[in-house]
Order: structure tokens, then C-alpha cells, then sequence
């Protein structure tokens, strides 16, 4: 018997986004997704499974196989960084920026190494680099709005959406690293030796992409 195509979602807001998708696919879990403690869920159809992940860990599931496919935001397929992967679809959704920020009306040091808060170390390592800058990373996973108050960082990496978290914090977002959304994301590997079950899905989401106008 084939191996179920084996499909990683990202849980969390991502995941509410996401689950009127599997309806479009034709794909529907046997039970909710949401609110349970079990990471892999069987579905209506019989040749695909699912798996419910951190968001950071679907990329190196898609790409040494534990997943075939999987679907999580540009800004952590940027800093997880893998020339094995492919993003065939953009979805559109969930939608934000990856800025950098800093306390109002305060001014970058010109010189020396930059203190960053962030948890986009490898994003934050290229993007400064690019702009001839060393930095210091300080990795946090929360309150990095902090950092900058307290002088922990001179500055921080994060996603912005609507930048009320920052202004409420006396922050303002400076500079833009890139633009992020929820992405279909597939191994190399997947695409030819699975490609028979993954074109349709590809197929699918463009076809929900296009008719949404959500491009």
C-alpha cells in the first residue's frame, strides 16, 4: 500500500486561515484540529494524512520527508533558509511585514556592532550584513517590544501587521526586510516522486488564489 501524502499545517492563527483550504481540496480531517493534543490526524481521504505543527517546524519536515507538503508563513521559510524546498503557491493569507524597529525618534548607532532582539537570527544576520553591519543577536520568542525599552537591543526584527503593538510600546518600525504570507511549500523530492497527488492540490490553490481575488 502508497504511503499517504503526508501534509504539514502550521497551528495557531495560521491554522484558522487555513482550514476552510482543505474544504477547497476536497481534503477534510476526521476529527477537529483544533484543540486537541494529537499531532496527526487522518481525513476523509484515505491517501492523504495531516500533521498540526509549530509553524517553525514545518520546513524541516517538508524537507527530510517526515511531510511531503505543508503550508506555513514566508517570514519563517526566510529564516529557516533551505534551497531543498519550493513555494509553488502563494496564498495570500495572513499577511505582514518583516521590519526592523526601534524606540521613537531615537537614531541607530552609525558604528560598531548593532544589538538585535529577534527570532529571525539568520534573517536578521543577512539583512544586516547586506547593509555592511555586524550585529549581536539576542534571540527572544516574546516581548521584543521590550528589548529597545530596556536597553537589552538598539533594535529589533519582527513581523508587523498592523504596528499597534508597537506604537502602543512607544516603538515605531523603520525599515522593511520583506513581505510575508502563508505559502504552499513543497521538497523537492515531493514534486517528482509525489507529483502525481501534489499537482491537483497545487492546481486547487491557485484556482482559490485567482478566483478570490486575493492576490
Amino acid at each position: 500500500m502508497t504511503e499517504p501524502l503526508t501534509f504539514a499545517l502550521a497551528k495557531g492563527r495560521l491554522l484558522d486561515d487555513i482550514l476552510p483550504l482543505l474544504a477547497v481540496l476536497g481534503i477534510e480531517p476526521t476529527e477537529a484540529l483544533t484543540g486537541s493534543r494529537k499531532l496527526i490526524f487522518e481525513t476523509t481521504r484515505p491517501d492523504v494524512r495531516l500533521l498540526v505543527l509549530r509553524a517553525t517546524d514545518v520546513p524541516p519536515y517538508v524537507e527530510r520527508g517526515g511531510a511531503h507538503l505543508g503550508i506555513t508563513g514566508k517570514d519563517t521559510l526566510l529564516e529557516y533558509g533551505s534551497d531543498m524546498l519550493c513555494e509553488p503557491v502563494d496564498l495570500h493569507l495572513s499577511k505582514c511585514r518583516l521590519m526592523t524597529a526601534t524606540r521613537k525618534g531615537v537614531n541607530l548607532p552609525k558604528f560598531g556592532r548593532l544589538r538585535v532582539a529577534t527570532k529571525y537570527v539568520n534573517v536578521a544576520r543577512r539583512y544586516f550584513s547586506a547593509q555592511g553591519r555586524q550585529i549581536d543577536p539576542i534571540k527572544l520568542y516574546g516581548g521584543m517590544e521590550l528589548a529597545p525599552i530596556v536597553g537589552l537591543s538598539d533594535v529589533i526584527v519582527d513581523v508587523v501587521d498592523t504596528g499597534n503593538t508597537l506604537e502602543a510600546n512607544g516603538l515605531e518600525a523603520r525599515d522593511l526586510i520583506a513581505h510575508s504570507s502563508a505559502r504552499l511549500v513543497v521538497s523537492r523530492v515531493a514534486m517528482k516522486t509525489r507529483h502525481a497527488l501534489i499537482a491537483p492540490i497545487m492546481g486547487a490553490l491557485n484556482e482559490w488564489v485567482n478566483a478570490n481575488n486575493v492576490s
